[in-house]
């Protein structure tokens, strides 16, 4: 365990001041003693993955940061059981030169980790990391000892999952359940996934990912469906995409000190090389604000906050 390790370090965004405490577990027994230590210390206790999809405050967080690396995969049939650390990149790599399909589209996801895609129930290109979870093996904070639970007790919902309502749950690994697929196809799927990104994804900046999580709504407004015809498209879907939201409220590219909103995706609010994590959320609170003046819709953060009051 180390003292006053800068977060910024450990986060995709590049943002964030010290953790008062830093540690990085590897296994369950590291895990279980760093935990220990931090209940006796009563110390706040703060989960790292792979550092996306977090804002970390400019005076950090006064408390242990357990950076979680249990990594280590292996392949029981067509079921694939993965520590909480790996990264989906890898994780999705290694489905493929094992002719195993289903997640590929988790390939080339910044920063992301088996444990954080499950925490949040990640999605993209239509697919859900909820599709392939089988069952989760999570440490219960308080009473510190190891719990199973099935894909249905994961209650998994729309970013969310059992894990991000109950903070005392800390996930430790996953069984995936694939299928059979020729490597080639699967390859094409994974190359289409990381094209995509590339072309229409801020990767060449550190951000969190996206903001905000897509609204799953329908607008019934008559005056708002004529002068948005595309949001008659979206409601066939279900889904409104919150860059979309953002965008057609006149904020994309928008900067706000050493933040912005993306030119390339308005969900995305890039750090262009010194930001703070109060210029993000200026940039955070100015969106909801004028999409729910321009569409009556209030956008939930997808983005965990750390550090703040």
């Amino acid at each position: 365990m180390v003292d006053n390790i800068l977060l910024a370090e450990y986060t995709t965004y590049k943002i964030g001041g010290p953790a008062k405490y830093f540690f990085v577990v590897k296994n369950r027994d590291e895990l279980l003693k760093a935990l220990k230590t931090a209940k006796d210390l009563k110390l706040p206790v703060f989960i790292l993955g792979g550092g996306s999809n977090i804002l970390v405050s400019d005076k950090g967080f006064k408390g242990l940061v357990i950076k979680i690396e249990i990594s280590g995969m292996e392949i029981k049939e067509n079921k694939i059981i993965a520590g909480a650390g790996i990264a989906l990149s890898k994780l999705s790599a290694y489905a493929m030169e094992n002719g195993l399909s289903g997640i590929e589209w988790i390939f080339g996801i910044p920063g992301a980790t088996l444990g954080g895609s499950i925490f949040g129930c990640a999605q993209a290109f239509g697919e859900k990391i909820s599709d392939v979870v089988e069952s989760v093996e999570a440490l219960d904070l308080k009473t510190l000892k190891i719990k199973n639970f099935t894909k249905e007790q994961c209650k998994f919902a729309l970013k969310s999952s059992i894990f991000k309502k109950n903070k005392n749950l800390v996930i430790v690994s996953a069984v995936l359940s694939l299928k059979p697929e020729d490597k080639d196809k699967i390859k094409q799927k994974m190359e289409q996934g990381i094209s995509y990104r590339k072309t229409n994804h801020p990767i060449s900046f550190p951000s969190a990912g996206s903001t905000f999580v897509n609204p799953e709504i329908k607008i019934k407004n008559k005056k708002l469906l004529e002068k948005y015809p595309e949001l008659v498209k979206f409601n066939k879907k279900g889904t409104i995409p919150a860059g979309y939201l953002v965008q057609k409220s006149g904020l994309q590219g928008k900067i706000i000190g050493g933040a912005q909103i993306s030119q390339m995706h308005a969900n995305f609010i890039i750090n262009t090389g010194k930001a703070k994590a109060k210029d993000v959320l200026a940039l955070i609170k100015l969106a909801k604000q004028k999409v729910k003046k321009n569409f009556g819709i209030e956008l939930q953060t997808e983005v965990q906050m750390l550090g703040f009051k």
